[in-house]
């Protein structure tokens, strides 16, 4: 089976994906005959993977700049959705081409769902009164702004970038603020008094950096904030004076952690999730779309009757690099193309 993987730690956007063959500088590689997993024992599973999707943790995580350092050489991903190969077949949810795991964390799909879009969900929006949404235009952000909006929450959404404002209108974001040209502060105080609001009350935070300490002027007292990540690169500092006085509340939020400590709440959130996705309260949008191999061209040379067909290397520095200059809206996604048939 193909397999990315990472052998070494480094920007894996700054140079082109090597192979077997061709080896790069960069510190992931393509490696077409990755041994398939077999199964281990009786609960395990074994699904071929019809698509994943990248978050801005796995870009973090080649870096070796995330709070989880998984051993080298490691195959990175989050989320997926495929098909059991083995012992049976049916649609679930879960990136790689194979995957060996227990049946307690795969949940079953409606036959009608799509595969790339489900594969989308779970990290996305796993993870998310008057509710402030920091990057609000990613993965992570655009999901909290949806989520928000079912809840029947007054949303405020945060980006850089004309396009990116459209498409948090789009979503039905009560006020948004192009970080570009706007003062977060002075725009979402100007929207607060015209809405008569005194605060906001929830911070949904994947950023951090300077951001973070600019939103927590707008906070009322008794909010909740809500740490998913660290973007920017920079941790910041919550000091633990204000938080007394303002009575705030300051929520880790790890969504990965949750399959170990408490599995049976992630399945319920999940679950809900793709219920609103099914009733279409929510939706996915997918930025940019991959293929671990893709076919360029066809070169045809009628003088010597010869055809040759040009297939490149899968260009994963590109998908990194579309999360790592932010040109993501939504999410980005590895597809599988060909699925095959169950083997049993």
């Amino acid at each position: 089976m193909e397999a990315l993987l990472c052998k070494k730690l480094g920007d894996p956007a700054s140079a082109s994906v090597g192979n077997e063959s061709e080896p790069s500088s960069s510190p992931i590689e393509v490696i077409r005959n990755y041994p398939i997993p077999q199964l281990n024992s009786p609960t395990a599973v074994r699904v071929k993977v019809k698509a994943t999707s990248l978050n801005y943790a796995n870009y973090l995580q080649i870096l070796g700049k995330y709070q989880e350092k998984p051993p080298l050489p490691f195959i990175p991903g989050s989320d997926y959705a495929g098909t059991v190969d083995a012992p049976r077949r049916h649609q679930v949810q879960g990136g790689r081409p194979r995957l060996l795991l227990r049946r307690p964390r795969l949940l079953r799909l409606l036959h009608r769902c799509d595969l790339v879009a489900a594969a989308a969900l779970p990290v996305a929006f796993g993870t998310s009164h008057v509710l402030l949404v920091l990057g609000a235009a990613g993965g992570v952000g655009f999901s909290a702004v949806q989520i928000g909006k079912v809840c029947g929450a007054v949303v405020i959404a945060a980006a850089r970038g004309a396009e990116k404002v459209q498409f948090l209108k789009s979503l039905g974001a009560d006020h948004v603020v192009d970080l570009t040209s706007q003062n977060l502060t002075a725009s979402v105080k100007g929207f607060l008094k015209s809405r008569k609001l005194k605060g906001v009350d929830v911070l949904y935070d994947p950023v951090g950096g300077k951001l973070t300490k600019e939103s927590m002027k707008l906070l009322n007292w008794g909010a909740q904030i809500l740490v998913i990540g660290f973007a920017s690169g920079e941790i910041p500092v919550i000091p633990a004076n204000i938080t007394l006085v303002k009575n705030w509340t300051v929520h880790g939020l790890y969504w990965g952690s949750y399959s170990i400590h408490r599995p049976a709440v992630l399945e319920d959130s999940i679950q809900e999730l793709l219920s609103w996705m099914e009733k279409g309260l929510i939706t996915i949008h997918i930025s940019h779309t991959y293929s671990i191999s893709e076919v360029w061209s066809y070169y045809q040379y009628s003088i010597f009757l010869l055809s040759r067909l040009i297939v490149c290397h899968w260009q994963a520095n590109l998908a990194f690099s579309a999360l790592r200059d932010r040109k993501a809206i939504g999410k980005v996604m590895i597809v599988f193309d060909d699925m095959g048939r169950s083997k049993l």
